[in-house]
């Protein structure tokens, strides 16, 4: 399997603020910019999704797969893994750990473990991983902040 690659990023909202956008998949493509579509395939019966299907343009990493999902009781732990290899992924693996930080922000730890289809130099890769995390963080960020501020 691939390493995996680790990031954090803080942000100026509560934890449960912070879950709720990362579980509204149908928003990605509003605030993600290689999200074209999602689609909720399943939920739990808790109404969390369980397994969605991602359509990416990211440029030359284009890709249509699932993700199959799981969440700790208090949705401090948003996990997913790739249901079944795509045209680009062998496999991929990740997490959101979302802690409290005691004074209105919280701290997103992101975790990704991606095995491509296609072979790429191990600094090829790791350069990708960073970019990609760098850039979904920030968006993230930049979402919840901007939903926080009109509420």
């Amino acid at each position: 399997m691939a390493d995996s690659s680790i990031q954090s990023i803080v942000i100026a909202a509560p934890a449960d603020r912070v879950a709720a956008v990362i579980c509204d998949f149908a928003r990605y493509p509003e605030w993600t910019d290689a999200v074209r579509r999602v689609e909720v395939v399943e939920e739990y019966e808790d109404g969390y999704a369980s397994q969605v299907r991602f359509v990416l343009d990211a440029g030359v990493l284009a890709d249509e797969y699932t993700l199959v999902y799981e969440y700790a009781e208090d949705i401090s732990r948003i996990q997913w893994h790739l249901a079944a290899p795509s045209r680009m992924q062998q496999a991929q693996n990740g997490s959101y750990d979302i802690e409290e930080n005691g004074d209105g922000t919280s701290t997103v730890t992101y975790m990704l473990e991606v095995e491509l289809s296609v072979g790429m130099l191990g600094m090829f890769r790791r350069k990708a991983e960073k970019m990609i995390m760098d850039t979904a963080l920030k968006q993230l960020k930049r979402r919840v902040e901007s939903l926080d501020a009109t509420n």
